[in-house]
């Protein structure tokens, strides 16, 4: 019996990984991950991995000699395909593999355009995975024309990876405004100039009706009854996680697989974390996709896994890379009622809830970020006209 199994190939996995060797477990590891390489970073696939700039082995979260010296057996390229919670056993191919404690590290998969308007056309991409972003990148050729569909970051960073090799690009969001979700008007206002200074057209409150071709995606019909020729797609309407499993095996979902503050699911030898676990929020069941989020909890189930009974406590924090726009969050704005404008170095947006600071949006001004971020972690709130104040020195602020 291997004492733990990991299932999945990403940060929360080798997270989980790394801090049961770090703090001295010497028990089995057993990692399984349906893809045929080892853990390796998604977010760099839409960025330096897609324009080119970073090689596949920088991708790798850990090179593989690191699992040989810490005695971890990697199953790759096959995935689970059931677990059995009374045998304490996970399938793949024809074995049962059993553990004594096992970690779900599933993730999330994107959300893809329905078939009916043309999404299994030749052509149609997502952004998630090495094979995603290996079967699109030829298709980056100056000249070629891509259509977006969705404003959010996946698809506002594909846009400025697309614009930066000279492609036409046209990005077009239902919504009323790009990053309506995630993020406040002004945030939305700054990224939507950004872009169109780079030639993209982005057409906002315009969804997609259909797409067009034989066989291969040759055009696009839009909500508004424009028809656009287009040489492929990238979709970016956001993503699920990953449950299909857990459910099957009988634990609990709630949006996302159901765990406690300790990360354990509602079996006792099950724990889950990274994208497709949801844990206790202060307003309910709270899911976080992120890199932050994925390392945090892999090592808290580690860690408690291990006895230490240790609560997790999520500190958000995320970024984005637009051209040469670094864009730094920390917090979770929902709820703001107000939003302070901070020129500096670079211009920072910092969400308030009455006299409570959310959250901060930074560009290319990293100062602001780390002092932000800092403050929200300590519950600490400055007053909104020092902020907006380009002469006051933040790190003044987190000794007040």
């Amino acid at each position: 019996m291997a004492d733990v199994v990991i299932v999945g190939g990403g940060q929360a996995a080798a997270s989980a990984v790394a801090r049961l060797r770090a703090k001295g477990f010497d028990g089995s590891i057993t990692l399984i991950g349906d893809e045929p390489v080892p853990p390796y970073q998604r977010p760099p696939l839409s960025k330096a991995y897609l324009l080119g700039d970073m090689a596949l082995d920088r991708l790798f979260l850990r090179p593989e000699a690191f699992y040989r010296d810490n005695a971890v057996h990697l199953m790759l390229g096959e995935p689970v395909t059931a677990i059995d919670t009374d045998a304490r056993t996970v399938s793949v191919g024809d074995e049962a593999i059993p553990y004594g404690d096992l970690i779900l590290c599933t993730g999330s998969a994107p959300r893809r355009l329905p078939a009916r308007i043309g999404g299994e056309l030749d052509g149609v991409h997502v952004v998630r995975t090495l094979a995603d972003v290996d079967a699109m990148a030829p298709r980056f050729a100056e000249g070629a024309r891509v259509l977006i569909v969705g404003g959010g970051y996946i698809g506002l960073e594909a846009a400025a990876v697309a614009a930066t090799l000279g492609l036409d690009v046209t990005l077009v969001e239902a919504a009323d405004r790009i990053l309506s979700r995630v993020a406040a008007p002004e945030t939305a206002d700054w990224f939507r100039a950004l872009h169109e200074t780079h030639g993209v057209t982005i057409l906002e409150g315009t969804g997609l009706d259909r797409l067009t071709g034989d066989g291969h995606v040759s055009g696009a019909v839009l909500s508004d009854g424009r028809e656009i020729a287009v040489d492929f797609v990238v979709v970016g309407v956001g993503i699920a996680p990953c449950t299909t499993l857990a459910e099957a095996a009988g634990l609990r979902i709630d949006n996302g697989i159901a765990v406690d503050a300790h990360g354990r699911t509602s079996d006792p030898h099950v724990w889950a974390a990274g994208d497709c676990a949801s844990f206790p929020g202060a307003g309910g069941a709270m899911r976080l996709e992120s890199v932050g989020n994925a390392i945090d909890m892999g090592e808290l189930v580690a860690d408690n896994l291990m006895g230490a009974e240790r609560d997790y406590a999520a500190a958000p924090w995320f970024w984005s890379d637009q051209y040469d726009v670094k864009l730094q969050i920390a917090g979770l704005s929902a709820g703001y009622d107000r939003v302070v404008v901070r020129d500096g170095a670079g211009r920072s947006h910092w969400y308030y809830a009455g006299d409570s600071l959310l959250a901060i949006d930074a560009m290319n001004d990293s100062r602001a970020y780390m002092v932000g971020k800092r403050l929200i972690e300590a519950g600490k709130a400055p007053d909104p006209a020092a902020i907006a104040d380009p002469e006051t020195d933040l790190k003044a602020l987190l000794k007040a």
